[in-house]
């Protein structure tokens, strides 16, 4: 990242610690609602990353899949495409408040990427790895929600670069900083790992119906 970039983490970082010391966005009791607490609805799907638009053409996209699971793989654009292809509408939380409704994502069903890998049974967490060299964690349970996709298409057309193209993850279940954009390794282990954000105070765990945005200042990373 360069200066500025630096910069704008260094802010979010300072942020999450500030709203942490207020005792917000550490957990309430889990909302029922459509928008999750603490949200607000916008009508634009905002740009929020690093600030790294990394120019990855389809001949040289790779997606590496690693790590503790039977069958590891590395995809090509084609070998992506050739999988079976789906749509779903979903709603998209970021942990700075804005919320966007009905997002058309299409792509690859991630349980269809599962099927493939066949994760073994220790494998809990899931690490993704991407190509702006941004980072994060999920549990590996988390892959088969439901609309849990690499998602290569948005509201009907090829993703844009600002929103993650070619190729970006979404789990519309979790805040949005855990559905990462570029994606360039999904490794699958037996043991959590922060990534970026977790790293500079933001939850592991990411529920946004119960205002679950930034760890306890007793944890230690783990889920």
């Amino acid at each position: 990242m360069n200066r500025g970039d630096h910069d704008w983490a260094d802010r979010k970082e300072r942020w999450a610690e500030k709203m942490r010391a207020r005792g917000i966005g550490q957990g309430r009791p889990r909302s029922a609602g459509r928008l999750p607490p603490g949200q607000h609805e916008v009508a634009k799907l905002p740009v929020l990353d690093l600030g790294i638009h990394p120019q990855v053409s389809l001949q040289e996209w790779r997606l590496e899949l690693t790590g503790a699971v039977e069958s590891p793989l590395s995809l090509t654009w084609e070998d992506l495409l050739a999988m079976p292809q789906t749509e779903d509408t979903s709603d998209f939380h970021c942990v700075t408040t804005w919320s966007k409704y009905d997002c058309r994502w299409g792509g690859v069903a991630l349980a269809g990427v599962l099927e493939k890998v066949r994760p073994l049974p220790g494998s809990q967490f899931v690490f993704f790895t991407c190509y702006d060299g941004y980072t994060t964690n999920v549990r590996t349970a988390h892959l088969l929600d439901e609309g849990a996709l690499l998602a290569h298409r948005l509201d009907g057309a090829a993703l844009p670069l600002v929103h993650g193209g070619p190729v970006r993850v979404v789990l519309p279940k979790l805040y949005a900083w855990k559905s990462p954009k570029f994606v360039r390794e999904i490794a699958f282990r037996e043991t959590d790992e922060p990534g970026f954000w977790e790293k500079r105070g933001y939850s592991t765990t990411a529920d946004p119906w119960s205002d679950d945005r930034f760890s306890k200042d007793d944890e230690d990373g783990a889920v």
